[in-house]
């Protein structure tokens, strides 16, 4: 019976984050800006764990079980949506890091260097 009300609560979390997404696509039309309107607050509020690779350095990893469901799925929504790769990183003006998707249910990111 549990894992019945898991599928479901899952399944409304999933609903929820899309119908957010779509409102903010919605806004984002009605009003044009100079950036594509994500705030990276989008991402900060996930949990992220600090990680080191031998070729890229210091990296960080939001698990999606380590996070509030609804907040993780739309950040990794807005990832896959712009085709966030390592190679295709996620960023916008003002932004402290770069954000991209690898593997399932995990969000990167990366400190941005000084320009």
């Amino acid at each position: 019976m549990n894992e019945v009300i898991d599928i479901i609560e899952d399944f409304a979390n999933a609903l929820e984050a899309t119908a957010v997404n779509l409102k903010q696509m919605i806004a984002r039309l009605k009003q044009p800006s100079s950036t594509d309107g994500v705030n990276e607050t989008t991402f900060t509020i996930l949990s992220f764990e600090k990680q080191t690779g031998s070729k890229i350095g210091e990296y960080e990893v939001a698990h999606k079980k380590a996070n509030i469901p609804d907040k993780w799925t739309h950040a990794y929504n807005i990832l896959r949506q712009n085709n966030a790769t390592i190679s295709k990183r996620y960023h916008s003006e003002g932004y402290a890091h770069s954000y991209w998707l690898y593997g399932e249910d995990k969000i990167y990111r990366q400190k941005l260097k000084p320009q």
